[in-house]
C-alpha cells in the first residue's frame, strides 16, 4: 500500500485530494498546521497531522511522525487579492514563505529518503495564474510562478535518482476558502485608485461559469502522482486546461 502526505488539508484542494487518495485505497497522511478530526472520514489508513511548512522544526516533527511516504503534495498555500502598489512587503513576504519557501522545504526534507531509496513523487500544486495574466495578484503569481521553474529544473536534476516530480494547475476555484483564508491579509490592498478597476475585475470574476472544483484538482493531483511518463504539468479544471492549449 503507498503512502501520500498531502500538505494544507483543513480544507479545499488539500481536504478533496485526501479524500480523493482514501477512496482509491492509499494511505494518507493529512498534514495541516492545526489538526481537526472532523474534516476527513474515520480510516485506519488515515493520519493527522500537524504541519507548519513556514517551520523547519513542524516540518521535521511532522516527517519523523509519518514515517516512510511514497508521494508528498506540495499543496499548502495562501493568498492575497490586491493592488500590488499597496500590498506591504511583509504581505508578499508571507505568501512566499508559504507558497515558495515552504514547498522548497518540503521538498528538501524528502530528498534523502527518496534519493537513498531510488523512487518517490513530489507534486508542487501551483495555479493557472501562471498560465495566463491574472489582475490584482501580482505577488501570489509571482510565489506560483517560482515553483514553476524551481520544479522544471528539479525534475532534470532528480531524474538520475528515479525521483519524479510534477506540477499541478489548478484553474479558478471560488468555492474554495482561498479567499476567506486570506481576508485579514488583504484588508486595505484596494486603495481609492484602484476602486473602479477592482469592482470591474471582480464582476467579471463573478460571470464566470467555467470554473474548477476541488474534485477537478483531486483528480490531477491523483493524475500526476501515478503517471510514470515524461509528462511535467497536469493543468486541473476545465478553464486551466483551455487556458493551457492556449498558452
Amino acid at each position: 500500500m503507498k503512502t501520500v502526505l498531502i500538505t494544507g488539508c483543513s480544507s479545499g484542494y488539500g481536504l478533496e485530494t485526501a479524500r480523493h487518495f482514501l477512496d482509491n485505497g492509499w494511505s494518507v497522511v493529512a498534514t495541516m498546521r492545526s489538526p481537526r478530526d472532523d474534516v476527513l472520514p474515520r480510516s485506519e489508513r488515515l493520519r493527522v497531522l500537524a504541519l507548519d511548512v513556514t517551520r523547519p522544526e513542524s516540518i521535521a516533527q511532522a516527517l519523523a511522525a509519518a514515517g516512510p511516504i511514497d508521494v508528498l503534495v506540495n499543496n499548502a498555500g495562501i493568498g492575497a487579492l490586491g493592488a500590488f502598489e499597496a500590498t506591504p512587503m511583509q504581505t508578499v513576504r508571507e505568501l512566499f514563505e508559504t507558497n515558495t519557501f515552504g514547498a522548497m522545504a518540503m521538498t528538501q526534507a524528502v530528498l534523502p529518503n527518496f534519493r537513498q531509496r531510488g523512487a518517490g513523487t513530489i507534486v508542487n500544486v501551483t495555479s493557472s495564474a501562471v498560465l495566463a495574466p491574472f489582475p490584482l495578484v501580482a505577488a501570489y503569481t509571482a510565489s506560483k510562478t517560482a515553483i514553476e521553474g524551481f520544479t522544471e529544473s528539479l525534475a532534470l536534476e532528480l531524474a538520475q535518482f528515479g525521483v519524479r516530480v510534477k506540477l499541478v494547475q489548478p484553474g479558478y476555484g471560488p468555492d474554495t476558502r482561498f479567499a476567506d483564508n486570506g481576508a485579514a491579509r488583504m484588508q486595505g490592498l484596494i486603495p481609492e485608485p484602484y476602486g473602479a478597476y477592482a469592482q470591474r475585475v471582480f464582476g467579471e470574476f463573478a460571470g464566470v461559469r467555467v470554473m474548477t472544483r476541488p474534485a477537478d484538482v483531486a483528480q490531477g493531483v491523483w493524475q500526476a502522482a501515478n503517471d510514470t511518463s515524461a509528462q511535467l504539468r497536469f493543468p486541473a479544471g476545465p478553464d486551466a486546461v483551455a487556458l493551457a492549449r492556449a498558452s
